[in-house]
């Protein structure tokens, strides 16, 4: 949440995203509160999966990274040390577990994904996709060379496991379901939630969800595979593939020859699943314990998200959509520009000139018929605009998905906030109509919602938060491309609505 306590993190500059498991347990409030002093040492470590050998960024060598553990009220400190050539940024999603089976959701590449992303903003074409999906980290049987590589689940009978999903990939939203299993769906993006039982789930990058597990009374014989595949509304490539999992319960006998059942999964491109799937999500809200989601609205704000193309540079071929152009993408049009000053620097010391605007638009520019025919010119703007709020501004924003380049669903992240999912639906947004049915009552409070393929998503904040927030797609490439903007909140009037200035020994650039 904004205003919850937070890791100090020494330094942290911007590259990449590396994903640890932080564990949190709950305590007597007469428990005195610890600083847990973590050194996080970031450097290349070889690993093999599918039969190929890469170097991997890691954090003290393990992949995925390591287990962090603290009490609720603890002070946790962590100490970055960067033994790599790139800059490194550790990005913090927040989890309040206190006991959990972690299952971190990745994908693997026969190449350095960076390497990738580069070749496609070179030719201006789409990325070439993963080579694997993994399961903490390993492949599983359903891929050559992998069966030795497969996450194992081992249960008893007649328990109830609580599972901490994540998905850290870089560029798919992922179904997951384990054979003959239901799920109840109890937490998203470390808030509770109404619960509900699901026997398919879908996460999109970036997203957490934690669902109960409850196995069976008996020692069955067999084993459940857990699958996770993609969902993908788009018209480019993608990796159709699925990664396995093994759900075993620990049988007394030394029979170990069960027959493996699997799930199924829905079909690729199931936007009618994914859209009944988020609807089921509520706070746990009640009339005498309302949400906090802001009840009046100081500033709204319309953006559209979704792909376009720009021309490809002068004497080059680019490998574009069409028309030797390169993929875009954009906020309102508006395709991110990074920055030559880090634009938290930047703005805490007055040194906005030539490096930022705060003029991003508040509505399209130029307004069409978003979720219909795309506009014949599908050409975006380039720019590092901002938006700028006053401290504990209430805001109402709409994400409205276009068709330019194909529909497709973009889950959008805000750095520095929760926000509250008043709404969603399919095709245009209709400010007359649309608003009276929003749920201000128990709407599910998150970090990364998906804005549904052709289709849109409202959402409410409390800029409550002085600093400079990016909001983003949590689809790697469609960030690259510039689906990327920032929010400047200005400080408060109390000591504690200030932004505190950076530390002393913060590395220069």
């Amino acid at each position: 949440m904004a205003n919850s306590p937070r890791p100090i993190i020494l330094p942290s500059m911007a590259a990449l995203q590396l994903f640890s498991f932080f564990i949190c347990s709950s305590v007597p409030d007469f428990a005195a509160a610890l600083t847990r002093q973590y050194t996080f040492n970031i450097k290349y470590q070889n690993f093999t999966r599918l039969c190929h050998t890469r170097s991997l960024v890691t954090v003290n060598g393990q992949f995925p990274g390591p287990r962090l553990v603290a009490r609720e009220g603890d002070r946790v400190l962590v100490t970055v040390v960067n033994h790599v050539a790139e800059n490194i940024t550790i990005h913090w999603y927040e989890y309040k577990p206190y006991k959990e089976i972690p299952i971190l959701f990745g994908e693997w590449f026969n190449v350095d994904p960076e390497a990738v992303i580069a070749q496609a903003l070179q030719t201006g074409a789409g990325p070439n996709v993963s080579d694997a999906y993994t399961i903490n980290g390993l492949p599983g049987p359903l891929y050559n060379c992998s069966a030795k590589d497969t996450y194992k689940l081992k249960v008893k009978p007649g328990k109830t496991y609580l599972l901490r999903l994540i998905n850290a990939a870089l560029n798919d939203e992922l179904f997951f379901s384990i054979a003959n299993h239901t799920l109840t769906v109890v937490e998203a993006d470390a808030v509770y939630v109404k619960p509900f039982d699901v026997d398919t789930l879908l996460i999109s990058p970036g997203q957490t969800t934690n669902v109960l597990l409850k196995t069976k009374p008996h020692f069955p014989n067999a084993t459940f595979f857990m699958l996770a595949g993609p969902y993908f509304s788009g018209q480019g490539t993608f990796d159709n593939s699925t990664t396995a999992g093994v759900l075993v319960y620990k049988h007394p006998s030394s029979n170990n020859h069960f027959p493996s059942l699997k799930p199924t999964l829905p079909p690729i491109n199931a936007t009618a699943f994914v859209a009944n799937f988020t609807k089921k999500f509520r706070s746990l809200a009640t009339a005498k314990f309302p949400a906090n989601v802001p009840q009046t609205v100081d500033r709204r704000f319309f953006f559209t998200v979704g792909l376009g193309t720009s021309p490809c540079p002068k004497n080059t071929t680019c490998q574009g959509p069409n028309n030797n152009t390169k993929f875009s993408a954009s906020i309102n049009n508006v395709s991110f520009v990074l920055p030559s000053l880090a634009l938290l620097q930047s703005y805490f010391f007055g040194q906005s000139n030539g490096v930022f605007t705060s003029d991003f638009p508040q509505n399209p520019a130029t307004p069409f018929n978003y979720t219909g025919a795309p506009p014949n010119n599908t050409m975006v703007s380039n720019g590092t605009k901002t938006v700028v709020l006053t401290f504990n501004t209430s805001v109402e924003l709409v994400l409205q998905g276009t068709s330019i380049l194909g529909a497709e669903s973009h889950p959008l992240h805000l750095h520095g906030f929760n926000f509250f999912v008043v709404g969603q639906g399919f095709g245009n947004y209709d400010p007359n109509k649309d608003p009276s049915t929003f749920n201000l009552a128990d709407p599910v409070e998150r970090n990364t919602a998906g804005v549904p393929a052709g289709g849109w998503i409202a959402i409410r904040f409390l800029a409550d938060n002085p600093g400079v927030w990016f909001m983003h797609c949590h689809l790697d490439i469609h960030t690259s491309w510039g689906l990327r903007m920032a929010w400047i909140v200005l400080d408060g009037a109390q000591p504690n609505q200030k932004l505190p200035p950076p530390p002393s020994d913060l590395p220069k650039c």
